[in-house]
This record gives C-alpha cells, sequence and structure tokens, in this order.
C-alpha cells in the first residue's frame, strides 16, 4: 500500500479537506461567526464550498471527505467534481442530518449503525455520486457500536468493497484506541475488512496514537480528523497540522477549513520542517467533555 494514496489508486496531497464546517449553517467549530457569512443560505454555503474546493484542488488536493450528515456537502462536492477524475471522494454514513438547515435546532443528527440505515444511506449517496464513491465509511464508531459485531452489516460492506468502493470507518470519544483495535479485528470470508481509519489525533487527544501505529502496521491507510481541535488550536494550525503529518502512521490529515485563508494556513504546515512545542495532553475524558460542550453555531 502507498500511504501517500490512500490506497485508493490516486496520488493525493497529505492535507485533504473536509467539508462539514461549510456543508450546514451550524456546527462546533469556535469562531463560526467570524469565518461565515451572516447568510448561511444553502446558495452561500454551496458557493463557499466550491470556493474552498477551487482553492484546494489549485493547491495540489485530492481528497475530499465529506457524509451523509454534512447537511449538503455530499451535494456541494458531487455539484462541483465535474470532469476531476483525480478527485478521491470519501464520504460516511451513520449519522442523519435532522437540524432542518437551522443554527438552533435542538437536535442536529442522530446517530444509528443499523443495517437499514446503511442501505438507505449508501443509496442516497451513491445517487449523487455513482462511481465517484472511492471511500465509504461507518461514522463515529465507539466500542460499543453494533457496527463491530453486527455479520449482516458486515456482509453488506463487504458486498460494497467488492464493487471497488473502499470500507472505511471514523472513531471518536476517550475509547478510541479500543474501536480501532477491534475494527482491526473485523473479517469476512477470512480478508480484513475495513481498509482505512479515521480518527481525532492533537496534541491534546493523542491517545489514539498507539492503536493508529498498529492500523498502519496492519497495511491500513489513517486518516486523521480534528488535528486542530474544533478550533481550539487553530491559532497554531500550521504547526499542529505539521505536528500530525510527522506520525509516522499517518496517510492524510484534513483540514476543516471554512475560509481560504484558513486554508492556505493549514497547507503551511505542509512546508514546516522546525518543530514547535505543543500544548501538553488533556485525559482523553476531559478533552470528550470538552468537545461535547461545546455550542453548535
Amino acid at each position: 500500500m502507498g500511504f501517500d494514496r490512500l490506497d485508493l489508486g490516486v496520488p493525493v496531497r497529505r492535507v485533504g479537506l473536509g467539508l462539514a464546517a461549510v456543508g450546514r449553517p451550524g456546527y462546533i467549530n469556535l469562531g463560526r461567526g467570524r469565518d461565515l457569512p451572516e447568510d448561511r443560505s444553502a446558495g452561500a454555503l454551496r458557493a463557499r464550498s466550491h470556493e474552498l474546493l477551487d482553492a484546494a484542488y489549485a493547491a495540489g488536493v485530492r481528497y475530499v471527505d465529506v457524509a451523509r450528515s454534512y447537511g449538503l456537502a455530499e451535494e456541494f462536492l458531487a455539484g462541483w467534481l465535474g470532469q476531476r477524475r483525480d478527485v478521491v471522494v470519501g464520504s460516511k454514513w451513520g449519522y442523519t442530518y435532522t437540524a432542518g438547515w437551522r443554527v438552533d435546532a435542538p437536535v442536529h443528527e442522530t446517530k444509528d449503525h443499523g443495517v437499514a440505515t446503511f442501505d438507505r444511506q449508501l443509496a442516497e449517496t451513491l445517487e449523487l455520486f455513482g462511481d465517484r464513491l472511492d471511500l465509504y465509511q461507518i461514522h463515529s464508531v465507539t466500542p460499543e457500536s453494533t457496527a463491530l459485531t453486527d455479520r449482516v452489516l458486515h456482509r453488506r460492506l463487504a458486498d460494497l468493497a467488492a464493487r471497488g468502493v473502499t470500507v472505511g470507518l471514523s472513531t471518536s470519544g476517550p475509547r478510541q484506541a479500543d474501536a480501532i483495535r477491534a475494527a482491526l479485528r473485523v473479517e469476512v470470508d477470512g480478508a480484513p475488512l475495513f481498509r482505512t481509519v479515521q480518527a481525532t489525533w492533537n496534541p491534546l487527544e493523542p491517545s489514539a496514537g498507539p492503536a493508529l501505529a498498529e492500523a498502519h502496521a496492519d497495511g491500513r491507510a489513517v486518516i486523521v480528523k480534528e488535528s486542530l481541535a474544533n478550533g481550539r488550536l487553530a491559532d497554531r494550525d500550521a504547526a499542529v497540522i505539521a505536528a500530525a503529518l510527522r506520525r509516522p502512521w499517518v496517510s492524510v490529515v484534513l483540514s476543516g477549513a471554512a475560509t481560504t485563508a484558513q486554508l492556505a494556513a493549514n497547507l503551511r504546515a505542509l512546508d514546516v520542517r522546525d518543530e514547535a512545542p505543543l500544548p501538553e495532553a488533556e485525559a482523553p475524558e476531559v478533552y470528550w467533555q470538552r468537545r461535547a460542550a461545546l455550542t453548535w453555531s
């Protein structure tokens, strides 16, 4: 496996673009009132998404990350792709967007890793992307998730993989390492099911690092999300992203930029050579409690 190719056959820079922050009007990143326009209509966010995608593509970024729960992010990306056959498309299923395009919605997304949700959301994703879908991940797996034990689901995922779509998962919560190690043991017909792992890793929450190193050693591609801790480390973005890129087990680090200026600052991490002092890690339980307390805005 070539880890600079995400095992999908298309060369990509090691910084990818995630559209979580611009696919819907509300998210938990800090500073959104400053980063996004007052107009957060679907048209305005489509224009912002396409502006970011244009800038990222011009800078050599070739991996883009979306999800069913990111509002209209899949639709925005599908409308932009056109004939750009060198773009690697990764999406996720397992959360359903429920906010109705409101920032003040009481519930923004609901989680379900059942087979019925997979069938429904895969059909929705394929309707938009068709054969352009390269990577499909289970969204935010924890050790308790039925996605790690449901053999019917595993067969569905293996059938998708047989059609040429790489199957992976993302993790969240203070026990990411346990979820990753459990996922590495899942096999269908004697073959590993999950070929990629996407996990939160940053200086404040590095606890998944050893498990991600094991995933890398076992031939899985590793995608790092939330390297800036949902904006808590945004003032040190290049240094922090560079720190993630220095991990020998990392394939791609996602930028969650909401502006082209942020994207440019994030991409400067590719040129950082000197290691800068970084914040001390928090206990995983503390980090995830603080993340859960962030306000959708």
